[in-house]
């Protein structure tokens, strides 16, 4: 069987000129780079309590798990998705099924089993965008409990409350949302970095982890800790199946202007900072993100954190928007409403029901995990398997 294509959209297009290139930056930073923004809220708290919990030294977990993300970030992120993958689209579009109508277009032996791959990899990024908003936005909230224990209860209910907010904003289209989205992320990715310069001072021992060899070594000499380690070290790059699936959204070159001179950087020092107040007070496990900031600044941090990770989950729902498209366009999904938001760009996109499905389940998950680190271990796997079929694909 031929294999088929899909439509052409912004991607397929001439590069955006000097005058539309920054203004598409700034606005992929709320919609394409949300979702990867947000980890430093979980994921090294979550794989440093994991190696602690199975009896790995402090000073040895956190300096080991730094590496990992250190250089999970350089060469799955940067290398894999920013440099190499964004290159390979489909008549603009990227994504798993762009990826498997280019594989079937070029190795038509084995189209059957490429076809296999980009189901499995649709259905892993499906899960990844339900549980994504789950894991965040819970995060988000649950630092109110740091310093007022009583707003424990009301956790719950506030997630829930945004989440169905985001779900019901959509249908205005991924163009406005990144006008407002895209300057309070630049806003977080600056707080980002200032919260890890503070902290690095804390321990300069921190700047070891650029050493991979620290990172390999904890993985082969703790068995199977170091892979379930790994596990956790992945939601460092959660995002980066969004960044490609949203390529169509804002084009090559915004994404990688953003992603190279601004949100990795950020990242990076935000680690950082997180790791050496780690090193310098092992108390600080409880919540090394929010404890890294004074406490006067709580409160408003967890309001720009919570406005961070709803306009994160942004990233994975117009990208599950592009993936349904591009199934129906290939012939594996029946079709449904389509409603292009946007008359200057046919890439942004809204389907209303894969909106309210998507708004379904995550609610059920919210409610079913009940927090966000009962949530991690179902994300990482969710995120493991749709990179583990790009990288086959």
């Amino acid at each position: 069987m031929a294999p088929q294509t899909l439509a052409a959209s912004p991607g397929a297009e001439a590069s955006p000129s000097a005058k539309q290139l920054w203004p598409l930056a700034l606005g992929s930073l709320g919609v394409v780079f949300g979702d990867i923004g947000t980890s430093p809220l979980y994921a090294l708290r979550e794989a440093v309590k994991t190696a602690q919990s199975h009896g790995a030294g402090s000073e040895e977990a956190v300096l080991g798990i730094l590496s990992l993300t250190v250089w999970t970030l350089l060469l799955i992120v940067t290398l894999k998705y920013v440099l190499v993958l964004l290159n390979a689209d489909n008549k603009g579009e990227g994504g798993t099924f762009a990826l498997m109508a280019l594989g079937q277009s070029v190795a038509k032996r084995s189209a059957p089993l490429i076809l296999l791959l980009g189901v499995v990899g649709a259905a892993f990024f499906y899960g990844d965008a339900i549980l994504f908003p789950a894991i965040t936005v819970l995060s988000a909230v649950e630092g109110l409990k740091l310093y007022t224990p009583q707003l424990e209860g009301a956790i719950l209910p506030i997630t829930i409350a945004l989440i169905v907010l985001l779900f019901a904003l959509q249908a205005r289209g991924t163009a406005k949302v990144a006008q407002f989205f895209g300057p309070l992320m630049l806003t977080w990715f600056a707080v980002l970095a200032l919260g890890g310069l503070i902290h690095i001072i804390d321990d300069f021992r921190v700047f070891y982890a650029l050493n991979p060899i620290h990172g390999v070594h904890f993985v082969f000499t703790h068995g199977v800790v170091g892979l379930m380690v790994m596990g956790f070290v992945f939601l460092v790059a959660t995002g980066a199946e969004a960044l490609y699936a949203d390529l169509g959204h804002f084009g090559r070159r915004p994404i990688q202007l953003a992603w190279l001179l601004i949100v990795q950087p950020a990242l990076i020092l935000n680690y950082f900072g997180q790791g050496a107040l780690l090193m310098a007070d092992p108390k600080a496990l409880e919540n090394p993100f929010y404890l890294a900031f004074p406490a006067w600044a709580l409160y408003p941090m967890v309001a720009l954190a919570t406005a961070a990770t709803v306009i994160a989950s942004q990233a994975t729902i117009s990208g599950a928007y592009s993936m349904t498209r591009q199934a129906m366009q290939l012939g594996h999904l029946p079709r449904m409403e389509v409603r292009h938001t946007s008359s200057a760009s046919i890439g942004q996109i809204y389907v209303p029901l894969v909106n309210w499905l998507l708004l379904a389940a995550v609610v059920l998950a919210v409610v079913g995990f009940g927090s966000s680190s009962k949530l991690a271990n179902a994300y990482g796997v969710a995120v493991m398997g749709t990179m583990l079929t790009t990288t086959l694909l």
